[in-house]
């Protein structure tokens, strides 16, 4: 078996980190993303059971679930 010099070493080391590195940034990015769509989802949810609480004159139904859009607005910032 041959064996490796110094420098490839090196190269193949640097290599790993980059790898590890951009396999790093890709799961945060799929994290961010299926957080935005799982917030998204239920906000959409939430705005549904608003709307059918105002069809149907349920004013407590309304403030429950508006004050719950309003938690999770704020949880997340958005």
């Amino acid at each position: 078996m041959k064996e490796k010099s110094y420098t490839e070493l090196m190269k193949m080391s640097g290599s790993k980190r980059k790898n590890q590195k951009e396999s790093f940034v890709l799961d945060l990015y799929l994290d961010m993303l299926i957080s935005e769509v799982l917030l998204n989802n239920e906000k959409e949810k939430l705005m549904k059971k608003i709307d059918a609480a105002i069809d149907e004159g349920n004013k407590p139904a309304f403030m429950h679930y508006s004050k719950k859009y309003k938690e999770l607005s704020k949880r997340f910032g958005t």
